[in-house]
């Protein structure tokens, strides 16, 4: 397999992971040999949506193992925990892309201002589209939080505007 980048991150809460988070992972383990994954911290998701139902650290780093094994990727991915949104991204300069849905894009292009601004070269930027639910809308963890879908995006309740419909 030929890979575009030696080092590539990747970064999330990756809460009750996902359809979205798994199609973003394979995204970051296509393009890159090495992949540096960022999950967030218990102390970073504190002014998420539905935060008091955001799964404990442990708990996503277990999910996300389990998904690394079962792929076959746990050799070629450095799990770091992020205290920050930024992570390593302002101090590694070995890491070439960052791989990023269309709803992180602009915070991935400040991560790259602030790069230059320290004399780090630029990420290139891998950005691929949010995985549709069922009903069109993006698979998100604060919908699943809420018991609007499951993780592969089926709908778990009827929403007021299909009621009406």
């Amino acid at each position: 397999m030929k890979f575009r980048y030696r080092r590539v991150a990747v970064g999330g809460t990756f809460d009750r992971l996902h359809k979205g988070h798994k199609a973003l992972l394979s995204k970051a383990f296509e393009e890159g040999v090495e992949v540096y994954l960022g999950l967030s911290s218990d102390s970073m998701i504190e002014d998420k949506k539905l935060a008091e139902r955001v799964e404990s650290f442990e708990k996503r780093l277990e999910a996300l193992k389990a998904f690394l094994e079962e792929r076959g990727w746990v050799s070629r991915t450095k799990i770091v925990e992020l205290k920050r949104p930024e992570g390593l991204l302002l101090d590694d300069p070995s890491i070439e892309a960052l791989v990023v849905s269309e709803e992180t894009k602009r915070r991935a292009e400040e991560i790259n201002e602030a790069r230059v601004k320290k004399g780090l070269p630029p990420l290139s930027l891998v950005v691929i589209p949010m995985v549709k639910a069922e009903d069109g809308k993006p698979i998100s963890s604060t919908r699943i939080r809420a018991g609007e879908i499951d993780e592969n995006g089926r709908l778990l309740k009827k929403t007021v505007n299909q009621e009406e419909g």
